[in-house]
Order: C-alpha cells, then sequence, then structure tokens
C-alpha cells in the first residue's frame, strides 16, 4: 500500500472528480486550514450540525436511534457544550475510488483545544459527504466554524483492486447527503 501524494490526489479530484469541491492548495489566511496538502486532503466542516444534549434524558442507541438525543443547529459557528458531541458533515463530496482506501486524522489547531474529530474508514467505491464526529472532551463549550479545516485525509492505494468494494456491498452509508445518523 502506498500514501497518495499532492499530484495523485489532484489528478483523481479531476480525472475522477474524487473531491468536489476541490481545493487546489492549502487555505490557511484566518481560518483553520483546508485544501490539498502535500500527502493529504484537509476537508471542511458544512454548516449543520447535529448538538448531542440530554435534556430529555435520551439514551444513545445506534440501533435505535432517538432524535430527541440532539438538537439541529445551521450556523457558521457551533458551540459543543462541555464533555459532548456534535454531529456534521463536510462540504466535500467524495467518490473514492476502488483501489484507494481512505483514513482520517485529527486538525492539530482542533486537537489541541481537547476537540476530538473521528471518522470512520471511507472504503473502496464508496461515496457522499462524510459524517464528522466532533468531541468536546473538555469541561468548557467548544466551538467548530463552518467552511473551515476539520479534519486531514490520507489516501492509501493498495497493491491490486479490492475483489468486494463498498458499491459491491450495497453499503447503508452509499451516497450520504449531509448529517447522516447511525442507520442498522
Amino acid at each position: 500500500m502506498s500514501l497518495l501524494s499532492d499530484l495523485t490526489i489532484r489528478q483523481l479530484a479531476h480525472d475522477q472528480r474524487m473531491i468536489e469541491p476541490f481545493v487546489d492548495r492549502q487555505t490557511r489566511d484566518g481560518v483553520i486550514s483546508y485544501g490539498l496538502s502535500s500527502y493529504g486532503y484537509d476537508a471542511r466542516v458544512g454548516r449543520d450540525f447535529k448538538i448531542f444534549t440530554n435534556v430529555d434524558s435520551a439514551v444513545v442507541d445506534p440501533k435505535n436511534f432517538a432524535a430527541n438525543s440532539f438538537v439541529d443547529r445551521t450556523a457558521d459557528v457551533c458551540v459543543i457544550p462541555p464533555n459532548s458531541f456534535a454531529l456534521a458533515s463536510t462540504v466535500e463530496y467524495f467518490r473514492i475510488p476502488r483501489d484507494v482506501l481512505v483514513i482520517c486524522v485529527g486538525k492539530s489547531t482542533y486537537a489541541r483545544c481537547g476537540i476530538i474529530v473521528n471518522v470512520t474508514p471511507l472504503e473502496p467505491e464508496w461515496e457522499g459527504h462524510v459524517t464528522l464526529e466532533f468531541s468536546n472532551t473538555t469541561p468548557l463549550p467548544a466551538r467548530i466554524y463552518a467552511n473551515e479545516g476539520a479534519c486531514q485525509f490520507l489516501f492509501l492505494r493498495g497493491d491490486l483492486p479490492c475483489e468486494v468494494s463498498y458499491r459491491d456491498k450495497s453499503g447503508k452509508y452509499q451516497g450520504q447527503r449531509g448529517v447522516t445518523l447511525p442507520r442498522l
């Protein structure tokens, strides 16, 4: 497996529409950086957030997800309560090639503030907006800035295309748009 460089990521973004919209360089003036980097792509968080709350004493259950466990917000800034978390999605829509697996790492700017970004791998031939999970591990409210960098995606190319892709399996999150809640 090899890590894809900026040259290859740019080529796939243009030839196969792997990332749309695609920002061809790191943008950082006055914002948390986003766009193409040396060996990855820093994606932006969108404006729609689902902020988890305990107002109704709901239980978070991945098999029976209750709508009363969060509040919806559309904003340029999301405030996550202390020791809580929020869901959002990337601005970018991804189309992953059959011979590529994508892993995600958080941005150091958020990590240094106690904000953890979690994303599960993007499997070969998966496509959609990526649902982002932001955990505020601090005892203070934390801000997330829409349309700015949220995390970095690293693209790994396998030695051969996989035998069975996410599309072949008719994966339950295929083609998701916006913030997508757990599905069974």
